[in-house]
């Protein structure tokens, strides 16, 4: 889903469990998100470029998302982690404005940027004081059509993402557990490498392999923006007419095979890495975000780890105290994702012990109708998210783009909550059975293990 749980670290053994407390009763469904209370504009110019413009004059500020149909899944042996390398770019200067000056301009107008990259999309996002916008628009409009890549400026960014790739992934056992779980759970398809990319490919990238890569899928007809906020939509859509009009559309964005074999049985690695206590890291062979399953994978995903009264919190860490913290969650992806879990162990904790705990956990969800009330309390949850997303001017349009890029329609977000409310007790029993099963999954163990001269990060290695 959207928005990820986090772990959840054991509570005091005198607060009482939910078990041991009254279950509360099931409460009413709730009212349905009326879409008319979104006039969103949807909008499009003649090379490509979708528009979507919704006024929010609520306050007088404007949040300006630039989502562009790119990420780790549009790359290749060789050039993993570009996608993530220009999202470094981007910041380092275009035919108007220079090196650095892009926050330069918009901090001296009381606004900040930022951008994200992932397996499916790489997105760039600014808020700012409504007066600011024909600043906005000429800033990213000049940077979409004339970035400016030269050696100098590929080789100091570079640098910069070597440096965080060892911060986050060599050097960080969680970074790295999750990078060797998407290895081992996927043969074929690109999501088996990570966002990042892998040290070698990030040394290597040419500058001729990134002004291919910027041609093809930084071009308007690759993009999508979003402007949310106090706006006049008339107006705004002139301004983007104006400044992106004469930008060419790119060539057509190359498709990405979907294909991953089958996997007939459950597969297990082991990390051995300086560390204080073992973890396991899990994943289940899912379904794509736009899935038929993925709204009742969402809420297995709630019942399982959100909040004090999950079942793993509940179970693995207070009743058999197999884990310190669990934490769950369903990846939505473009293509067919994963459903993870992480499980941090005691010092000396054994990971069987632990992984036969969850097993038990999910063979309930298998055998047993979920009570109404504990769904209802994950279809809240969900529904809460989902809703507090759209509190701000910046929500909205993070939410409204994930949707429209992995689910084909921002409106597709009214459909999520109604998918969320038609889960039934019997449909989670049906995917429970159907993904959480020991054939599909695969087990990464962190195996702790003392420090030694010895130990040479792979990064340092040539």
């Amino acid at each position: 889903m959207l928005p990820t749980a986090v772990a959840v670290g054991a509570l005091c053994a005198s607060r009482p469990t939910p078990s041991e407390a009254q279950e509360p009763a099931a409460a009413a469904a709730p009212r349905p998100l009326d879409p008319s209370r979104f006039p969103l504009e949807e909008r499009e110019l003649p090379n490509g470029l979708k528009v979507r413009l919704l006024r929010d004059p609520s306050v007088p500020t404007v949040t300006y998302y630039t989502f562009f149909r790119v990420g780790s899944r549009n790359e290749r042996p060789g050039i993993t982690g570009i996608s993530h390398l220009f999202e470094h770019m981007m910041f380092n200067g275009s035919a108007k404005y220079g090196p650095k000056e892009f926050d330069r301009q918009l901090e001296s107008r009381g606004g900040h940027s930022n951008a994200f990259t992932s397996t499916d999309m790489t997105a760039y996002y600014d808020e700012f004081d409504k007066d600011a916008l024909p600043l906005v628009v000429d800033l990213e409009s000049d940077r979409m059509r004339a970035l400016t890549l030269n050696d100098t400026s590929l080789a100091s960014e570079r640098e910069v993402v070597k440096e965080e790739r060892r911060f986050r992934v060599d050097n960080d056992v969680g970074g790295l557990m999750d990078e060797q779980l998407d290895a081992l759970a996927w043969q074929a398809h690109p999501y088996r490498w990570p966002v990042i990319g892998w040290m070698g490919d990030i040394e290597s990238i040419s500058r001729e392999q990134c002004e291919t890569f910027f041609r093809t899928y930084y071009a308007p007809n690759n993009a999508v923006l979003y402007v949310v906020g106090d706006i006049d939509v008339e107006e705004t859509f002139r301004l983007i007419s104006a400044a992106y009009g004469s930008i060419p559309s790119g060539p057509p964005v190359p498709p990405v095979p979907p294909h991953e074999p089958d996997q007939r049985g459950e597969r297990r690695s082991k990390v051995h890495f300086p560390a204080q206590v073992p973890m396991l890291a899990i994943a289940y062979k899912a379904v794509a975000a736009s899935h038929a399953d993925a709204a009742a994978l969402d809420v297995i995903q709630a019942i399982l780890s959100i909040g004090e009264g999950a079942r793993l919190e509940r179970r693995l860490v207070r009743q058999k105290e197999a884990a310190t913290s669990v934490a769950a969650y369903f990846e939505w992806r473009e293509d067919a994702g994963l459903f993870k879990m992480i499980l941090e162990l005691p010092p000396n904790g054994r990971p069987d012990k632990a992984l036969a705990a969850l097993d038990e956990e999910l063979q309930r969800l298998h055998d047993e109708p979920v009570p109404a009330a504990e769904l209802r309390r994950a279809q809240n949850i969900l529904r809460g998210q989902v809703l507090r997303s759209l509190g701000t001017s910046s929500g909205k349009a993070h939410a409204f783009g994930e949707h429209e890029l992995l689910l084909g329609s921002w409106t597709a977000l009214f459909a999520t909550l109604e998918r969320y409310e038609a889960v039934t007790p019997e449909r989670v029993r049906e995917v429970a059975r159907r993904y959480l099963r020991p054939q599909r999954r695969s087990v990464v163990e962190l195996v702790p293990t003392p420090e030694t001269d010895e130990d040479t990060s792979p990064s340092d290695a040539h």
